[in-house]
């Protein structure tokens, strides 16, 4: 048994109390809580006001290495940008894709995200093959980012991504090659094959495995009949929904639905769905997640980012969606800003204030990301992981703020200590055994630009190694 003592702790339903202390057992859950307490002295201790660790509920590692890089005269769309992602797609290989994720994970845990779900789809080489057992096996990229979370004390729901088109009556595209799989059966076999590997290799508190459709696009209609049958019923499911216009074009003009009502059709929207960004939907749509009490997944910097529009939160939530946040894309790893952006984007549609409240915003970054997730909460409840981020409620950005309204002022900046599992993880935006994320990160995306280069041959053209799946 260990101990965790915050000098103040925020407590869901009783604000900010004083003195709050943690008892740990060896796997990392609260088993008692009090209040108005001292330290013992084996505690760890945390200065400032603590609050439940977040739950990152939509990543792509790989986008990190966009940050920055896409803003070429201030023109684009998401369909430009998306060339630009493939080509970081294609440089990876199982080796450079561990040093980049646990940079990026490393990144996540300082800034106070202690779980993520990874929604993973560079599953094969370059030219779609799998790899073989001279590269790590048939899950090598998979057992990648198993490995890069576990290094960054971070966890990890590890979303298997069905991709088999590249649009609606599309064949997936040469830079596509590496995410698919030749129908949706082998999919389900693969899936079920990595599921056992990570059970063998890594405990369910460190990596579980879920399920992801990449979208509409990307799963033929004909493919959704056998998922919603065959698919384990205890998976947590993901999906892209309704980013772009034309993607609601699209499937509307094929299939006479909604991305929404389509999933509908087929039996796949319930409570266990996620819906990833779901921007542009109809009335009709916003109540059927609603009643499906389905989670929607906001990532409200990467859809400012990218143009994508303002997804109607406020509506979902109100209909009877759950609300949870992601980083996406990173173009910011921050989950206070996100909290804030997500009130903030309800604010600019409706010219009002205060659709989210604060104690709503943590619910949506905490508890509603878990669940996501298919994971326990973070927090100070007994039952609940010991995973906690303090914050210094004194800075020139919090100074002056109300304890319990943290959640609009404080940024990732503000974040002093980070605990997982009633342990130090990062204190003051250094990683506990990983040291400076930036560090990390500086050697790990100059490594994604040297097998980048290395990928093209003279005329332009991948030249794929059979050894590594990157060119020569």
């Amino acid at each position: 048994m260990s101990g965790v003592w915050c000098e103040a702790g925020w407590i869901r339903g009783r604000g900010v109390l004083e003195g709050v202390r943690l008892e740990v057992d060896a796997s990392g859950i609260v088993t008692r809580m009090k209040t108005g307490t001292k330290p013992e002295p084996a505690d760890v201790r945390l200065s400032g006001v603590a609050f439940p660790a977040a739950a990152n509920a939509h990543s792509h590692a790989f986008h990190r290495v966009l940050r920055g890089r896409t803003h070429d005269m201030g023109v684009g769309s998401f369909w430009s940008w998306r060339e630009q992602m493939y080509k970081a797609a294609g440089a990876l290989t199982p080796e450079v894709y561990e040093q980049l994720a646990t940079a990026v994970f490393a990144e996540m845990v300082v800034a106070g995200f202690t779980s993520v779900a990874e929604f993973h789809y560079v599953h094969h080489r370059p030219d779609g093959t799998p790899y073989g057992p001279e590269s790590g096996g048939e899950h090598a990229m998979e057992l990648a980012l198993a490995r890069a979370a576990v290094n960054a004390r971070i966890r990890l729901t590890l979303l298997d991504t069905c991709y088999l088109a590249g649009g609606i009556g599309q064949p997936l595209a040469p830079e596509q090659a590496r995410f698919g799989d030749a129908d949706a059966q082998a999919w389900l076999t693969r899936l079920q094959s990595l599921r056992e590997t990570v059970a063998r290799k890594f405990g369910p508190d460190q990596v579980t495995v879920g399920a992801a459709l990449h979208s509409v696009r990307g799963v033929p209609a004909e493919a959704l009949p056998d998922i919603a049958e065959q698919l384990p019923a205890d998976l947590p499911l993901h999906i892209h929904l309704s980013e772009q216009p034309a993607e609601n074009q699209a499937c509307l003009q094929a299939t006479g639905m909604t991305p929404t009502a389509l999933l509908h059709r087929h039996g796949l929207l319930t409570d266990r769905l996620s819906a990833v960004h779901a921007t542009h939907l109809t009335e009709a749509d916003i109540a059927l997640l609603g009643r499906a009490h389905a989670t929607i997944v906001m990532c409200p910097t990467t859809e400012a980012d990218l143009a994508d529009g303002i997804g109607p939160a406020a509506k979902l939530r109100d209909a009877g969606a759950r609300i949870a946040l992601g980083t996406d894309q990173h173009a910011v790893v921050d989950p206070w800003l996100e909290m804030r952006a997500l009130e903030h984007g309800e604010r600019l549609r409706s010219g009002q204030r205060g659709w989210f409240r604060p104690e709503d915003l943590h619910q949506s970054a905490t508890d509603s990301g878990a669940l996501s997730l298919g994971r326990k909460s973070a927090g100070f409840r007994p039952g609940s992981y010991a995973d906690l981020m303090a914050v210094d409620p004194a800075s020139v950005r919090t100074v002056g703020s109300r304890p319990d309204q943290l959640a609009l002022t404080a940024t990732a900046q503000d974040v002093t200590a980070v605990v997982v599992s009633g342990r130090l993880a990062a204190r003051h935006g250094i990683h506990a055994t990983l040291g400076d994320p930036a560090r990390l990160l500086a050697a790990a995306i100059e490594r994604v630009d040297d097998a980048g280069a290395r990928a093209v041959g003279r005329h332009g053209e991948p030249s794929v190694s059979a050894a590594d799946g990157v060119s020569a």
